[in-house]
C-alpha cells in the first residue's frame, strides 16, 4: 500500500461541487495510471476516521479532494494516531473549497488537471504543524492544524459560514457577506496572552495563530509566516471601530494590516490564552470550541506536495 494513494473526497466541499465533479476528476486521475482507493466523507470529521482506517490498511499517501477543512481532517487523522511516524506520510490536494487558503501558500492551482499534475510530479515540502488545546462542552480537546486558526471575530464568521454550508448555501460570497454582517453582533472580549517572551493583556477583536500566510479566502493576516521555521505567527487585532475596520479591509488582503496601530504581530512557539468570557476558535476554517487555549508547534513534521515555485 505504500505506493498506493488513498483519495478522500468531501462531496459537500465547494458548495457540493466536489461531489458533482468527482467523475470528471476521476477521469483525469485514471489517465495518470496511479493506483488508488477512494472514499467519500459522509459527515464532519469523517475524514479523520477514514484516514486512521487507511493507515491501518497500510496507506501512506493521501489526496484530499475538498477544501482546507478536508485537509485539516486528514492531518488530524495522521497526528491523532501513534502507530506510524507522521513524517512518513505524504499529502496532496485537489482544491475545491470555500477558502482554499493553504493552496495559496504552496502555489497549488485550482484547475483540476494542473493540480493533479503537481501531485504526479511529487515535489514535497516538509512543513510545521500546529496544535491547539481548547474546551468544548466542559471537555478538554485537541486539534492539529496545517494552516491558520482564528479566534474571536474570525471564529464567529467561520461559524456562520459553516452553518450555511451545512444547509448547502455556503460559498465564497457568504463568507465575505458574513465578514460585514457579523460586525453588528460581535462583542470584543478582554484576554490575556502569554508566550515564552511576552505577556499581553488587551481587548480583543480578532486573532490569528498559524503556520502559513493566508486565511478567510485570500486574506493575508500572517504575512511573515514561514511554514518550516518552527514558529507560530500571531496577529492580534485589538478593539477597533467598525468604520476603522471597514476602511482597512484592503490591508487584510495585502498583508499590510500588521502595520495598523491597533494590530500586534509577533512569533512564538508556545502560547497560552485566557479570557473572563468564552472566546471561540476555528482551525483551518473548522469551528471548534472555546477558551482557554494552549498552542504549540511540531516543527517540520509533515510532507506535503507543493507547486514547484513556492510563494515567499
Amino acid at each position: 500500500m505504500k505506493n498506493n494513494w488513498m483519495i478522500i473526497v468531501n462531496p459537500n466541499a465547494g458548495s457540493r461541487k466536489a461531489g458533482k465533479d468527482w467523475e470528471k476528476i476521476k477521469f483525469i486521475i485514471d489517465k495518470t495510471g496511479i493506483t488508488y482507493e477512494m472514499m467519500l466523507t459522509k459527515a464532519v470529521n469523517h475524514a479523520i476516521e477514514i484516514t486512521k482506517i487507511a493507515i491501518d490498511k497500510g496507506f501512506r499517501n493521501f489526496i484530499a479532494i475538498g477544501g482546507d477543512g478536508t485537509l485539516n481532517e486528514i492531518v488530524n487523522g495522521i497526528f491523532s494516531q501513534s502507530k506510524v511516524d507522521p513524517s512518513t506520510f505524504k499529502i496532496g490536494i485537489i482544491p475545491i473549497g470555500t477558502g482554499n487558503d493553504w493552496c495559496r501558500m504552496f502555489n497549488i492551482p485550482f484547475d483540476y488537471k494542473k493540480a493533479i499534475e503537481i501531485i504526479i510530479e511529487g515535489t514535497t515540502f516538509i512543513q510545521d504543524i500546529g496544535k491547539v488545546i481548547y474546551h468544548k462542552n466542559n471537555e478538554i480537546k485537541e486539534r492539529f492544524f496545517i494552516n491558520v486558526t482564528g479566534i474571536g471575530y474570525d471564529a464567529m464568521v467561520a461559524e456562520k459560514t459553516n452553518a450555511q454550508k451545512a444547509k448547502g448555501k455556503g460559498g465564497k460570497f457568504s463568507y465575505f457577506f458574513n465578514i460585514f454582517t457579523s460586525l453588528f453582533y460581535y462583542k470584543d472580549k478582554k484576554i490575556s496572552i502569554t508566550t515564552e517572551s511576552k505577556n499581553i493583556k488587551t481587548v480583543l477583536f480578532s486573532m490569528n495563530v498559524g503556520i502559513c500566510k493566508y486565511n478567510g479566502g485570500g486574506m493575508m493576516q500572517l504575512p511573515n509566516a514561514i511554514a518550516d521555521d518552527g514558529l507560530l505567527d500571531i496577529t492580534i487585532i485589538q478593539k477597533i471601530s467598525k468604520i476603522d475596520l471597514i476602511s482597512n479591509i484592503k490591508k487584510l488582503y495585502d498583508g499590510n494590516i500588521t502595520k495598523h496601530p491597533k494590530v500586534i504581530s509577533f512569533q512564538a512557539s508556545n502560547i497560552n490564552i485566557y479570557s473572563n468570557h468564552k472566546i471561540y476558535i476555528e482551525a483551518d476554517g473548522e469551528s471548534l470550541g472555546h477558551s482557554p487555549f494552549t498552542f504549540s508547534i511540531l516543527p517540520k513534521s509533515l510532507q506535503v506536495i507543493v507547486g514547484k515555485h513556492l510563494k515567499k
